[in-house]
């Protein structure tokens, strides 16, 4: 091993001479260079290598390349690249060859060898850093696309880049974004034809020897692509993908009037397709004199978006989906989300919207979460009729849905409806017990703003007996907080007691009960030590917080420190696993004043 190192190190002599000799380098920092390079060419020599070693030695001649730059900069010298740089580059592109090898399926390695190659000016190295790539990692199709833009843009190679295009589509032949990224590079590359035609004819050369096809000039190639690409994946969403590329190019009208007609004959049965159209609607340009005046825009985006809407009624008779009719109103929120001065327009919005949101409900298509949308518009509108209406009519639409049920009772009790009770009970008969915890909390807090002391208590015992635990036991604190802000100490203890051995119960239910007893002017000691014996028995083999709370209450004003290590003792006995361990640190911790 000491051999091999010893002749790397010799290899670099002849470029730390040079480095010292052109004055960027002094002899001491020549000297520190190879005492540090034969530390790191040791590492990368024992028997057991680790990868973090190669990044180490990487990393450190990457650090002399840019100190190199920056001397060089410094000194006003630029002379001898080859002797010096080259050298030094040349070796980084072997470490990585090394690494790579050895660790072929770290995709985060191959991809930093490439950044190296793109900094460094290694052009004619990235070629062969992605080609090895890829041999090992063909089935990644995003690293097929950089190596085929890295020969586009790094190399100018648009024959490679195709090269390796149809090579992806061998390994990848239902791949989108390898078909996108195809259809790009074939108008990148039309582009650039055209734009190196134009200027050889501005400079009236002669264009003997340059062969323009007007086939290729006119985008004949990506046509090809996207005959290949639809043919294989015949999605609307796709073909619109290749068309909005398409349109980034001012010479592909053509191409983009043909994406267009397959479109309309193709895809209607997609709600894409008529989404698409009825935006483009948008784009049509306005009479240029109307523009000069706010009214004038508005009156003239008012035309734009009636158009849109024809559109769309021509995609919901074609078409009557719950996807159709969610892009069409969908399309009507987001135009009245647009700011506008024009009261008119905005008025003109709202009402499209809340037809069209009527007609897709009547229809039985209206998402579930377009019915909050319709609430919201209803009520800044004041027609607290039409929200209670709309309310009732997601609950039978949507009858099991938490979310929908929640929302319209929220509405109902904000409209003060008199029928939220029954309500209420109707919905928990119809959502899955488990997800009814946040209608159980919400008729809590309309029962106790409501309804009288009595009937709230009848909503508390209903509870009570759910069968699921985390309704259970949240009512149980609820019940708890409200015992005490209505009856008083006395009732809160007297409900205490009489749910304390009821099971499910929470740590909450007895932090509780304690906040209470602590509030009181004279709180009792015993109490205390009650409510935290009957936490124990339910909590005490896990958590070990509360054995520290229960310690430091007895070495408050109120309790005896004497007790404090029968607590100990009983937590170290009681305490199960990781709790032992956290409650004995935490315990020194509070001994020695640090908690």
């Amino acid at each position: 091993m000491a051999e091999v190192v010893q002749h790397r190190i010799e290899e670099r002599i002849p470029e730390l001479e040079q480095l010292e000799r052109v004055g960027l380098f002094t002899k001491k920092e020549v000297k520190s260079i190879i005492k540090r390079a034969t530390a790191l060419e040791y590492k990368l020599h024992r028997l057991i290598v680790n990868k973090e070693d190669f990044i180490a030695y990487i990393q450190y001649e990457i650090n002399v390349l840019e100190l190199i730059k920056k001397r060089r900069a410094h000194i006003h010298y630029h002379f001898k690249r080859d002797e010096i740089e080259f050298a030094v580059i040349h070796r980084i592109n072997s470490v990585f060859r090394r690494a790579t090898n050895k660790w072929k399926d770290d995709v985060q390695l191959w991809l930093s060898h490439v950044a190296f190659c793109k900094k460094w000016a290694t052009k004619g190295q990235i070629s062969k850093v992605f080609s090895s790539m890829l041999a090992i990692h063909p089935d990644k199709p995003a690293l097929w696309i950089m190596a085929a833009k890295s020969e586009l843009e790094d190399r100018s190679s648009s024959e490679s880049a195709r090269h390796l295009f149809l090579r992806a589509l061998r390994f990848h032949p239902d791949n989108k974004k390898v078909y996108q990224e195809y259809f790009r590079m074939e108008l990148l590359h039309c582009e650039k034809l055209r734009k190196q035609k134009e200027e050889l004819e501005k400079a009236e050369m002669d264009l003997g020897e340059y062969e323009f096809s007007p086939e290729i000039l006119s985008g004949k190639l990506a046509e090809v692509v996207y005959s290949d690409a639809t043919g294989k994946l015949k999605e609307a969403e796709f073909v619109i993908s290749l068309l909005n590329v398409a349109a980034i190019f001012d010479f592909t009208k053509e191409l983009q009037d043909s994406i267009l007609q397959d479109l309309q004959a193709n895809y209607t049965a997609d709600s894409l397709t008529w989404d698409f159209m009825a935006k483009r609607e948008l784009e049509a340009p306005g009479a240029g004199e109307e523009l000069q005046t706010a009214k004038g825009r508005a009156s003239d985006t008012n035309r734009r978006e009636e158009r849109c809407c024809q559109v769309y009624e021509e995609g919901v008779k074609s078409l009557n989906t719950e996807p159709m009719w969610s892009c069409y109103v969908t399309f009507g929120l987001e135009r009245l989300k647009r700011k506008t001065n024009v009261e008119e327009l905005k008025e003109k919005r709202q009402q499209r919207l809340l037809g069209v949101l009527q007609r897709a409900h009547d229809s039985s298509l209206l998402k579930e979460d377009y019915y909050k949308n319709w609430l919201h518009i209803l009520l800044s509108t004041g027609d607290a009729e039409g929200a209670a209406s709309v309310a009732m009519a997601a609950t039978q639409r949507y009858s099991q849905s938490v979310s929908v049920w929640s929302l319209s009772l929220q509405t109902l009790t904000r409209l003060g409806s008199g029928d939220v009770g029954r309500l209420f009970q109707e919905a928990l008969t119809h959502v899955h017990p488990k997800e009814s915890l946040p209608l159980w909390r919400l008729q809590v807090q309309w029962s106790v703003a409501h309804q009288s002391p009595e009937e709230t208590e009848a909503v508390f015992k209903r509870g009570l007996l759910s069968a699921v635990a985390a309704v259970a036991m949240e009512i149980k604190e609820s019940y708890l907080d409200w015992s005490y802000s209505t009856g008083g100490y006395k009732k809160a203890r007297t409900t205490f007691t009489s749910l304390q051995e009821n099971r499910p119960l929470s740590k909450a239910f007895f932090s509780t009960m304690l906040a209470i007893e602590k509030e009181q002017e004279t709180p009792k000691m015993n109490s205390l030590r009650d409510y935290y014996e009957r936490a124990l028995q339910e909590f005490g083999t896990s958590d070990d917080d509360l054995w520290l709370q229960y310690i430091q209450e007895e070495l408050g004003p109120l309790g005896q420190p004497e007790n404090c290590g029968k607590i100990h003792w009983r937590a170290m006995k009681f305490l199960e696993g990781e709790s032992v361990e956290s409650f004995t640190s935490k315990y020194t911790l509070m001994q020695t004043g640090h908690l």
